[in-house]
């Protein structure tokens, strides 16, 4: 497995030697486990506080290209010692399929705030979808009204200040000399090749393409339709081409038409950095694959199976997420939600969240006590210049720490006992196919899975350590597929990583 280091020392308790010895660690640590370090991002003289560390920023960035799986660092509070940051990046990093690692520590974090990073997780993505829910019933406004959405409206069409829709006149003469070329027998080929060489381009900017020709050929706009969500109403855009053209046209497509080409399968991979393989104890990931009567399948592979390195069969994508969220939602009662809001309530309530708000707080009434000592100097006419020049460089500390202080209180987590037990009920109460409750619930309580032929035990986040539920049955949950399976396709663009050390658990 691929991981990257992380190192950071800061500046009022440690040294450069700190550094080397984070590094000793943590390739001891790889050698062990058997990862691959493929790069080093190392902060000097940072604060874990605070998240405007180039190294780190770039470190998250460079997750985006999938080059790494893990990201270890000594010890967790490396990574950030503010309970926010650390759940915001390490959500950023799951994304990509990347985990941090900790080379002291036996899990990936403790369990509390395990609980605390889900349940902001979950949270924040209620309300993103919240808000992604307002933005929809707007845009169902305007389609109602036929208005642009803000999307490419194609070539030929133009949106005036209100969102209404006009013909560019210019451009509409080109999309009926298009039309009516294709009509009169020339290729798409042909054509695309004709007006690469014009210099013509796409309502984009682009060159035309094979694909970008036919999306518009096939383009209802052209006759007066607007398109919404699959929905139609004639009329309701200007028209540039009469019925019979753009009819003419789409029967020849028929023709010329092929077998629609297979589709990567679609669908979230909730268990993602979490399902691990019982034999090998490597990370499972999501493939999809089409079947010979068309039908899609999606499902998780180990990522050493899938190299001829370990014999664990393939297992359906639906079945063994069903199976650990039932598993899950009989831990969800009454006593444990109302324990999982008041612990993840304690955590946001101390420190370190509040700690960077206390110092900077302390520090702020210190530069008060300076100034006003100095403005007693002044009027006692104490060497004036020199106290003028302390005086002005102390309120320029004080008023840095004031903006500092502002910027911590805005990122400080307030959520209550009484908020989190209401959005936990909420989940609850959602329908059980949500797929919002089913990624909360696995964020919230799950920490890894291990997946074997016949059975699968589940990692719980509890109190002090993660809870073991051994030996659940897999009631012929493994599926092969057959011969019904004609090829296989990743459709998860997440890689992942080696899954985490584990203690014995009770």
């Amino acid at each position: 497995m691929n991981v990257v280091i992380y190192a950071r020392f800061s500046s009022h308790s440690q040294t450069e030697q700190s550094i080397e010895g984070q590094l000793k660690v943590c390739y001891e640590y790889a050698e062990q486990n058997h990862y691959t370090v493929v790069g080093e991002y190392i902060d000097r003289a940072m604060s874990g506080k605070y998240d405007n560390r180039t190294e780190f920023q770039r470190m998250i960035s460079d997750s985006d290209k999938h080059t790494f799986e893990g990201v270890l660092v000594y010890q967790l509070d490396r990574f950030a010692r503010n309970r926010y940051d650390s759940a915001i990046y390490k959500a950023k990093l799951k994304k990509n399929g990347v985990r941090v690692l900790s080379a002291k520590e036996n899990i990936t974090d403790d369990a509390s705030g395990i609980l605390v990073e889900g349940v902001l997780e979950s949270m924040a993505e209620y309300y993103s979808a919240e808000l992604s829910q307002k933005i929809h019933r707007g845009m169902e406004i305007n389609a109602q009204k036929c208005l642009s959405n803000g999307s490419n409206p194609g070539l030929g069409f133009k949106v005036d200040s209100d969102r209404r829709f006009y013909v560019d006149e210019d451009e509409a003469r080109i999309v009926r000399e298009i039309f009516e070329r294709y009509a009169s027998g020339e290729t798409k080929a042909e054509i695309v090749k004709d007006l690469k060489r014009r210099q013509v381009k796409t309502s984009l900017g682009n060159d035309f393409t094979y694909n970008s020709l036919s999306r518009m050929l096939s383009n209802k706009r052209y006759i007066g339709v607007y398109m919404y969500k699959g929905q139609e109403t004639p009329g309701g855009m200007p028209r540039i081409l009469d019925d019979d053209l753009f009819n003419k046209v789409q029967d020849i497509l028929n023709k010329n038409k092929k077998a629609p080409a297979r589709t990567h399968g679609e669908g979230e991979y909730l268990l993602t950095t979490k399902l691990f393989c019982g034999h090998c104890k490597n990370m499972m990931v999501g493939y999809g694959g089409t079947g010979k009567s068309g039908r899609q399948y999606h499902y998780y592979i180990c990522k050493e199976a899938r190299k001829k390195r370990c014999d664990k069969t393939i297992v359906s994508k639906k079945k063994i997420e069903d199976k650990v969220i039932a598993e899950c939602l009989k831990l969800l009662t009454e006593d444990n939600i109302k324990f999982i809001a008041k612990k993840v309530a304690e955590e946001c309530s101390k420190s370190p969240d509040n700690l960077t708000v206390k110092q900077l707080k302390n520090a702020i009434r210190e530069a008060d006590t300076a100034i006003e000592n100095l403005w007693k100097g002044i009027e006692q006419g104490q060497s004036v210049p020199m106290l003028t020049e302390r005086l002005n460089k102390r309120q320029a500390e004080k008023a840095a720490l004031e903006e500092q202080l502002a910027i911590e209180e805005n990122k400080r987590i307030c959520l209550s006992e009484t908020q989190i037990l209401a959005f936990l009920d909420f989940v609850c109460d959602m329908p059980l196919d949500d797929v919002n409750k089913r990624r909360a619930i696995i964020n919230i309580l799950v920490h890894s899975v291990y997946l074997y032929d016949d059975h699968f035990t589940l990692i719980i986040n509890a109190s002090k350590k993660p809870l073991s539920v051994d030996n659940i049955p897999l009631e012929e949950i493994e599926e092969a597929f057959s011969s019904d399976k004609t090829y296989e396709d990743q459709c998860s663009t997440m890689t992942s990583s080696a899954p985490p050390r584990i203690s014995a658990c009770s």
